[in-house]
């Protein structure tokens, strides 16, 4: 198997029913085999009531075709200690990336396949790149010369958990947390790796976490939100979201704005509480009326919900792209995209990268449109049968698959997004035109983050790579 196809495997396909009790390792997941803690808050089970209409199409505005809208100037990010880049997960327009040429690539362990895979975001800190493999092996490296500083293996020895996958880390205070799809939360020296606390968790980890105000955020397999002492690793308070038949096997990295913390689930539910006790501020499901097939029933939002000026963004496999008020809970506005990626709002505008491959630039206040730009045209590649996603070109074994594009990142005046096609595309963010192509050498559906005038990109192969 191609990694360009486990990759569209595990983050499209990969749709399992979830065994709340006792689900410990990949394998039970694969569809294909049939201060003091606060109160415990739960989700009320509801009627999901759907946000966008049936009809409400996809389309350039007619008012906003080739007009000019404001971004900010790029600014240089000296770190990017979290998933999203800060606990807000919106960075804004990062100054990085110069003329894209590739500086150097540095192995890191494990690459996918096999029941392991690569998910887990790069962060950046204190000159230093921190990744995983797809083995839970944790590594830093200079982020100047990818020289290694230290590696270190958090692999369970146990027969009870011999796979696992997904996880991610942060940094905090000279300190790297990281979350394991082998069940557990762990924090270490970022200087030196070592292992100053170590917390087993009943569910795996399948999403990176946030730490923010002394505490980890982090989302488990079974839809629920899971809060720890960043000091201690003790247990805090949990919020549990609503149960789902099928999900996508990754997940999402909580948001918080002061004591709001914002998180995503696979039920579709967009959730704001308040970050000292999970006390429940809103909740809003993000479903579109017409899902006529089973892709379109897994209501899944596997990007990070993002938070800019009062709003969060935030966009559902189920085919939801929505603008949220923070303090009320109120979509401002929806348009009908199919995602599994984070948006990213700078200025005036709002990017987001859609399933099929079209990187929509929208209005932030409005959501209209001013661009859309299609990545996957002439990019199908030829495949020998039929499948899910796949569509059919003429005679009986003949199929074609469009790559999977990663969330996208902007930087110097670009959007940057990398994809399962091997490739990393820089497209112009004021008029959608393609500018550059990259050829990494792997595919990727991890999105690129922007530090100190490089842009890092983590591959399926477990490569590093840093572009200048």
């Amino acid at each position: 198997m191609t990694p360009m196809r486990r990759n569209s495997l595990l983050v499209l396909l990969l749709a399992a029913s979830v065994t709340v009790g006792g689900c410990s390792t990949i394998s039970r997941l694969n569809p294909f085999k049939g201060g003091d803690d606060g109160p415990q808050e739960t989700a009320a089970e509801g009627e999901r009531i759907a946000i966008v209409a049936a009809d409400q199409t996809l389309e350039v505005a007619e008012a906003l075709k080739g007009a000019d809208f404001f971004l900010p100037a790029p600014a240089a990010v000296a770190e990017w200690p979290l998933p999203g880049g800060n606990a807000e997960q919106s960075v804004g327009h990062a100054e990085a990336g110069g003329n894209l040429s590739i500086a150097w690539k540095r192995g890191f362990g494990e690459g996918s396949g096999k029941g392991a895979y690569v998910t887990a975001p790069p962060v950046a800190a204190n000159g230093k790149i921190f990744v995983m493999d797809g083995g839970a092996n944790v590594s830093a490296f200079d982020a100047q010369s990818g020289s290694q500083v230290w590696k270190v293996s958090l692999r369970p020895d146990s027969k009870r958990d011999k796979e696992g996958f997904g996880g991610g880390l942060a940094v905090a205070d000279g300190k790297l947390y990281v979350s394991s799809g082998y069940r557990f939360v762990a924090q270490l020296n970022a200087d030196t790796g070592a292992v100053a606390w170590k917390t087993t968790t009943e569910q795996p980890l399948h999403a990176a976490p946030t730490v923010s105000g002394g505490r980890m955020f982090v989302v488990a397999v079974d839809n629920t939100l899971l809060t720890f002492d960043a000091a201690t690793g003790a247990d805090g308070w949990t919020y549990q979201g609503l149960s789902e038949s099928a999900r996508i096997l990754a997940a999402s990295s909580p948001a918080v704005s002061g004591d709001t913390v914002v998180a995503a689930f696979g039920s579709g539910e967009l959730v704001a509480l308040r970050a000292a006790n999970g006390n429940d501020l809103w909740n809003e499901a993000l479903s579109r009326a017409n899902r006529n097939n089973a892709l379109s029933e897994i209501r899944d939002i596997p990007g990070r919900p993002v938070i800019f000026q009062g709003d969060v963004f935030a966009v559902s496999h189920s085919g939801v792209f929505a603008a949220t008020d923070l303090r009320t809970g109120q979509a401002r506005w929806t348009l009908p995209v199919t995602g599994i990626t984070s948006p990213w709002p700078a200025g005036d505008v709002v990017y987001v990268v859609s399933k099929s491959g079209e990187v929509i630039c929208a209005a932030r206040e409005s959501g209209q449109i001013y661009w859309i730009r299609d990545l996957g045209v002439g990019r199908e590649k030829l495949r020998g049968r039929g499948f899910m996603g796949m569509s059919f070109l003429g005679g009986k074994k003949k199929y074609s698959t469009r790559p999977i594009w990663s969330s996208p990142v902007l930087a110097s005046n670009r959007i940057v997004v990398a994809g399962t096609s091997g490739e990393l595309v820089a497209i112009n963010a004021k008029t959608g035109e393609i500018e550059k192509t990259v050829n990494l050498g792997a595919p990727t559906l991890i999105g690129p983050i922007a530090v100190n005038g490089t842009i890092y990109v983590v591959t399926d192969e477990a490569q590093l790579i840093a572009l200048r």
